[in-house]
Parts: C-alpha cells; sequence; structure tokens
C-alpha cells in the first residue's frame, strides 16, 4: 500500500474512532472533523471529492435516520434524527472510495461482501463503544445491517464512479 492510501486509511480509522467516542466526549467530534479536513488538504481535493463526500453523508445520514425510526438503533434518547458523530462517520467513510476502498469497487461483488462483512462488524463494535442499542437484537440487526451494506456499497462506489467520470469530462 503506498503513503497515501496508507495515510488515507489511518486517517478514517482515527476518525471513525473519535466519532464514536464522541458519543460520550462530545469534544471529540472536533478532533474527527480535523480528520475529514486533513483529507481535503491537498490542493483541489475539494473540487474532485467534495460532491462525493457530501453524497454518502447525505446518503447515509438518510439510511441509518430511516433505521433509527424503525427502531433498530437506540440512542438512549428520543430522536429523529441520527446524532452528529454518526452522520460525520458517513463523511469519512466516502473520503476512502477513491482512495483506501478502490480496490473494493470491481467486481461489484467484492464492495458488496466488503460491506456485507464490514458494515455490520463496524456497527456492532461502535454500539458496543458508544453505548448504542439494538432494539431488534444484535442477530436480527447485524443480518438486516448485512443484507443493507451488501447493497449499499456497490451504490457509494457508482457515486463515486459517476464524479471522476464528471471529472474527467470537465477537466
Amino acid at each position: 500500500m503506498n503513503r497515501a492510501l496508507l495515510l488515507n486509511a489511518l486517517l478514517f480509522q482515527a476518525g471513525w474512532l473519535a466519532c464514536i467516542y464522541a458519543a460520550t466526549q462530545p469534544l471529540l467530534l472536533g478532533v474527527a472533523a480535523l480528520m475529514l479536513l486533513a483529507h481535503f488538504l491537498p490542493r483541489g481535493r475539494w473540487q474532485a471529492e467534495g460532491r462525493l463526500v457530501a453524497s454518502v453523508l447525505i446518503a447515509g445520514s438518510a439510511l441509518d435516520s430511516l433505521l433509527l425510526q424503525m427502531g433498530v438503533f437506540d440512542f438512549g434518547e428520543p430522536r429523529t434524527l441520527i446524532p452528529a458523530w454518526l452522520a460525520l462517520l458517513w463523511a469519512l467513510l466516502g473520503t476512502t472510495l477513491n482512495h483506501c476502498l478502490a480496490w473494493s469497487a470491481k467486481p461489484w461483488w467484492l464492495s458488496s461482501l466488503l460491506g456485507a462483512l464490514g458494515g455490520p462488524l463496524a456497527y456492532w463494535s461502535g454500539a458496543q463503544l458508544a453505548g448504542v442499542g439494538m432494539p431488534l437484537g444484535e442477530t436480527v440487526t447485524l443480518t438486516l445491517l448485512a443484507l443493507l451494506w451488501a447493497l449499499l456499497m456497490p451504490v457509494l462506489h457508482g457515486f463515486a464512479a459517476l464524479y471522476r467520470a464528471r471529472a474527467a469530462l470537465a477537466g
């Protein structure tokens, strides 16, 4: 793995941890935001990837908010939308699609497999650390998440490909 991909993976992992712990230590949200900002520091990266990160943030936050409304998650308080730390996690995920997770884009089933395995694992470990409840039970919740993420990862890589193609046409 080259240095840029390794840095991208490390920034994502550090941001993931900061977001998870921000559930109980809100000041860590600033640390996670710095990890996101660090991704955009290289010149021109916002123009190249800003729409992708925003799209992943919006799509992911909408999906998790829907799951919240369906009773899949319990954040310990009544709420309509997911907390900021979880939304920021979606933005951080968006920074990986053209970089450290680019290997999983093709063939499509590779991203589907990564989603089916990695998505539920990330939710389960994050829920344990952040104190997020799974009212439907772990087995039902993780199975549902595996199915959703198996569909979601190819879609997210589709967003990335679309924005790369648009940038190539414009540039």
